[in-house]
């Protein structure tokens, strides 16, 4: 007789649904590893490419392989199909850049020749294009909505640096593009967030990997997953001529409104990102002679962690999204375009999930995710409700 498990969990916060070996997290000691790499370690010493081989292949690279990677990026990057652009300059301009990029890929999955080869192998060089692809649409879309045309990619850029390139037309100083690539590194998996979660789930019906990506999009662009970040940004420009911060914080607890990017439905200690994007927010901000933003963010925290305490919230600290706000608008990208990089470089985690998911590689077999829901809605007696004929109603 086979068990039936009734456990209903609003948002599935605790809920195991599946095995994993791309990432793990310890939210109370604010511990992130990827592959068994602590996050720390990872950040300081390696790069995003190292790390997105890392991802999906399980192992660090050799120089050799990571020589190779790096090649098929630079590749898969200055091979996009034309009518792609073509297709992005029929959209409005004012479209919301989170919406074109889920938009596009699509348009890449129709140009993949590789499209209904569900093998490990070829989901991994499907992978490898939408890791180097999706820099390059983003890029091009904000140029595109400014009446500009897309810029080629240069391949002696590294794929941090060629983003700035293709997004600014100025190729970016080796300090710049090193923040960016730690951005990348940092935000490239977190395990079962909402937007792994839709990839996977999407891909358990055996659709391909396009369709598993476009619908993490989908998820992330929402204000309390990856736009948190955007907001944090409309927050901190919104107090630009605030003098009492401590007061505004108070006056936000008091009347139930959230400090953006405090606090994280895992972490109960300081997100261990954020800890190094609030480095790099400081250390860059006095680099490009801009430090307001980040002084206003100090303050914010300072005095969002006194009101938590006094509160008994102690276990409320700053998360990924509240420091990366300020690090990209110094590196000079749009608050709108603050999510899709977030894509950019969540695709590497992404696609390892879907991977993982479709090749049952943490031991599990893979099955369709189908959770069952309990019904409150209208019930009139166990024969249903009598249909009434519409010229009686």
């Amino acid at each position: 007789m086979t068990e039936t498990i009734n456990v209903k969990n609003i948002g599935l916060r605790g809920i195991i649904v599946a095995d994993t070996r791309v990432s793990f997290i310890d939210g109370d000691k604010g511990i992130l590893v990827y592959r068994g790499y602590r996050i720390e370690d990872l950040a300081e010493k390696a790069t995003y490419p190292e790390t997105a081989y890392l991802l999906l292949h399980g192992a660090l690279p050799t120089s050799g392989q990571l020589a190779d990677f790096e090649k098929q990026l630079q590749e898969e990057r200055s091979t996009i199909p034309s009518y792609v652009f073509d297709s992005f300059r029929q959209f409005p301009v004012e479209a919301n850049p989170m919406d074109v990029l889920q938009a596009g890929i699509p348009l890449l999955a129709m140009g993949d020749s590789e499209l209904a080869d569900d093998s490990r192998e070829a989901n991994v060089r499907k992978a490898i294009r939408l890791i180097a692809r999706l820099p390059v649409l983003v890029a091009a879309w904000h140029r595109i909505r400014q009446g500009l045309e897309p810029l080629p990619a240069d391949d002696s850029l590294s794929h941090a640096a060629n983003f700035l390139w293709q997004l600014h037309g100025e190729k970016p100083s080796e300090k710049m593009a090193h923040v960016l690539d730690t951005c990348l590194v940092l935000h490239a998996d977190h395990t079962f967030n909402a937007s792994t979660f839709s990839c996977r789930q999407v891909v358990s019906t055996r659709a391909h990997i396009y369709a598993g990506v476009a619908a993490g999009i989908g998820a992330l662009s929402g204000s309390l997953h990856g736009g948190a970040n955007a907001q944090v940004m409309k927050m901190l420009l919104s107090l630009g001529e605030e003098k009492n911060i401590a007061g505004w914080v108070k006056r936000q607890l008091e009347s139930g409104r959230r400090i953006m990017g405090m606090g994280h439905a895992v972490y109960k200690t300081m997100d261990p990102r954020a800890r190094f994007l609030k480095k790099m927010a400081v250390q860059l901000g006095r680099e490009v002679g801009e430090e307001r933003l980040v002084d206003l963010s100090l303050q914010i925290e300072q005095a969002a962690l006194a009101e938590f305490e006094q509160r008994g919230k102690t276990k409320i600290k700053p998360n990924v999204d509240f420091y990366s706000a300020s690090v990209y608008h110094l590196l000079g990208i749009p608050s709108d375009l603050m999510t899709p990089i977030f894509a950019v470089s969540r695709v590497a985690g992404w696609s390892a999930h879907i991977i993982e998911e479709k090749t049952g590689e943490a031991q599990v077999k893979p099955a369709l995710y189908r959770p069952k829901a309990e019904y409150t809605g209208q019930y009139c007696g166990p024969m249903g409700c009598t249909f009434e004929p519409l010229g009686r109603r």
